[in-house]
């Protein structure tokens, strides 16, 4: 496992509800709404990078869904949530190029503000197809880097420091899910080109 990853994100969950809780939540709630609708109840499902579970209340009723995360106190800290959703939901701690599971083993997998902090993303990219069947999707909520100037600019020079305490500001997701071997169906520009819904398939 990461450690220094692992470690970056138990230090972080004392007070990421109180950082994410609030104003971001309810800024992008409307979207993962819809984003989250696209989860199958006749599917297996897998959620990568759990948190402490913010996500959970927009989550589609009724469903299959096998949630990770590299960071113990952040699923210690989402359990009440895991605990209350309406279906079938297990929280379990694993590093995402580490995972147990059995090659083709789910038909959907999603993540939320995931990749920005994947410290080789196309290599955890590489993983998900794995354990994507065939003609599985791969759906994502992402921040990413900018080609607006001068956000590009802004967005590059602050990734260092921001990488130090949580994600990096210039990652081209895009570009890495298909460089990891996806097709890439849709691309929904969110908040400028900065916050992206991305829908893919594992061919």
């Amino acid at each position: 496992m990461d450690t220094a990853t692992r470690m970056k994100w138990d230090r972080a969950a004392r007070n990421f509800d109180l950082m994410s809780s609030k104003g971001p939540e309810w800024r992008w709630a409307p979207v993962k709404r819809r984003f989250f609708a696209r989860m199958r109840p006749e599917g297996q499902i897998l959620f990568l990078a759990l948190g402490t579970g913010l996500d959970i209340p927009m989550f589609r009723s009724g469903c299959n869904i096998t949630a990770i995360d590299i960071s113990p106190r952040m699923l210690e800290r989402a359990q009440p949530r895991i605990a209350a959703y309406d279906g079938e939901l297990t929280g379990q701690v694993m590093d995402v190029n580490e995972m147990s599971f059995a090659d083709d083993s789910f038909d959907q997998v999603f993540t939320s503000c995931t990749f920005c902090s994947v410290p080789d993303p196309i290599a955890g990219l590489e993983a998900l197809r794995r354990v994507l069947k065939s003609g599985g999707e791969l759906h994502m909520f992402e921040h990413t880097g900018s080609h607006i100037f001068p956000f590009n600019l802004m967005m590059t020079a602050l990734s260092p420091l921001a990488r130090r305490v949580g994600p990096e500001t210039d990652r081209d997701t895009v570009a890495n899910v298909r460089a990891a071997g996806f097709r890439v169906t849709e691309v929904e520009n969110v908040f400028l080109d900065m916050v992206k819904v991305i829908h893919a398939v594992n061919p």
